[in-house]
């Protein structure tokens, strides 16, 4: 396991081997891989910050293009919606557009499941019964109400289920005074769903080539494994490999973390679960606390927040990981705060004593408002800070702002020799965005 002491070379090994653009004007303090955005600097009307992440897990370089452009068209081009619930075309056009944070964060979702290389809505994993059953999850930081879905089957878009609990729950009691569900799963989640107007999808359309193929060779691991010896170093040998060849590379659970006009920030996050999950299983993309958290700045918290986890479920559920990172943050360095939130409640909390390896990765995004006069003008600002961390080998995120012209995108990697689950990689961006106060 790395130590404290060891993370500045780690930053340095991730900072040479950026993909992207070399940062401009570094946080104080901080020695992660920070770009400052010039274009959002402009005094402007339009306002907004999206993060989005294509899992935490393994990314091959083959593959990378392909997860780069997913988190673009996430960011900024045209999504695959639903009726009246959305009705703008891509998360940064809703922000344009002064859409609240909840909505533009459910667009930038909806375009990650209906990608076919991650693993949500479509094209994920199947599970022991050759099923898929998805999770996902969507809190919105000014209201503080979160809409949740766990286990569903046969729809395509999961957050927009999550979404719609949101939005139903935020209008008050049922008949009879009965409260309203923020967290449904199975059949019930299902019918609840199309009864709402959410078309159903088959099962069998929500299955790619790819997934078809990697459930008919894990199908074949499992019983060739069933034949061994079971003794007990034969299993935890078996054990191990499966984690090697599979492990981390299953864990592509997708996310958003999000910013609008008025400083309001909402999160959401999906998933089709770990490849042969048991039917019913449910993940931390379900899970209050544990798959995303956002929540406006009030009363003793300086600043709003709004983070997206991916990785082991069980590991994420048992940490609630997500909450924990959005309290660490309040603290004056975030970069530092995150860091050792990670290290602290994450690698080496006592709720995962037991476990080898600590699979797992956060987006986060704090955000605070300053107004500047200028001597013709007011000019009210937001400043957006933004990181990434994660203990698995790698990571995808797409970022932009409402101001630029195009998404930026990277995929973060842990450095050579160090291994995965026993070490974390961090790094984030600062965004200025401005508007002028009529």
């Amino acid at each position: 396991m790395i130590g404290m002491s060891s993370y500045a070379g780690v930053m340095e090994s991730l900072m040479n081997s950026a993909e992207e653009q070399q940062p401009s004007s570094p946080l104080a303090n901080s020695r992660s891989n920070k770009q400052e955005s010039s274009e959002s600097q402009k005094p402007n009307g339009v306002c907004g910050f999206v993060l989005v992440h294509a899992g935490a897990g393994y990314h091959s370089e083959s593959k990378a293009k392909e997860y780069k452009h997913v988190c673009k068209r996430a960011c900024q081009r045209v999504c695959s919606l639903y009726g009246c619930y959305l009705q703008t075309n891509n998360a940064v056009d809703q922000l344009k557009a002064g859409a609240l944070a909840v909505e533009a964060v459910a667009a930038a979702l909806v375009e990650l499941e209906d990608s076919p290389f991650t693993n949500a809505g479509m094209g994920s994993n199947l599970n022991l019964s050759g099923e898929i059953e998805c999770d996902a999850s969507i809190m919105d930081g000014k209201s503080l109400h979160y809409g949740a879905v766990g286990a569903i089957r046969g729809i395509k878009n999961p957050v927009l289920v999550a979404n719609r609990l949101l939005s139903e729950a935020q209008k008050g009691k049922l008949s009879a005074g009965r409260i309203p569900p923020c967290f449904l799963v199975g059949r019930g989640a299902h019918d609840w769903a199309v009864s709402h107007g959410i078309p159903p999808c088959p099962s069998e359309k929500m299955a790619t080539k790819f997934s078809l193929s990697a459930y008919k060779r894990n199908k074949r691991k499992m019983e060739l494994a069933e034949k061994m010896d079971s003794g007990h170093n034969q299993t935890k040998k078996r054990r191990q490999s499966s984690e090697n060849e599979n492990g981390s590379g299953c864990l592509d659970t997708v996310g958003a973390v999000v910013v609008d006009l008025e400083g309001n920030v909402a999160a959401a996050v999906s998933s089709g679960g770990l490849a042969m999950k048991h039917a019913g299983r449910v993940g931390q993309a379900a899970h209050y606390g544990c798959g995303c958290w956002a929540e406006n700045a009030r009363n003793m918290n300086p600043y709003s927040t709004a983070v997206s986890t991916s990785g082991c479920g069980e590991h994420l559920i048992r940490t609630m990981l997500a909450r924990e990172c959005s309290a660490a943050v309040q603290s004056e360095d975030a970069h530092q705060a995150l860091l050792e939130a990670m290290q602290n409640k994450f690698i080496s909390s006592p709720f995962l004593a037991s476990e080898d390896r600590v699979l797992g990765g956060v987006i986060v995004l704090r955000c605070c408002r300053c107004v500047e006069n200028q001597p013709s003008q007011n000019i009210q600002g937001i400043l957006v800070e933004f990181l990434w961390s994660h203990t698995t080998e790698s990571m995808c995120v797409g970022y932009m702002s409402a101001q630029d012209s195009k998404a930026k995108t990277h995929i973060s990697r842990l450095p050579p020799g160090t291994v995965p689950g026993q070490s974390l990689a961090i790094e984030g961006g600062v965004c200025r965005l401005m508007s002028v106060v009529e």
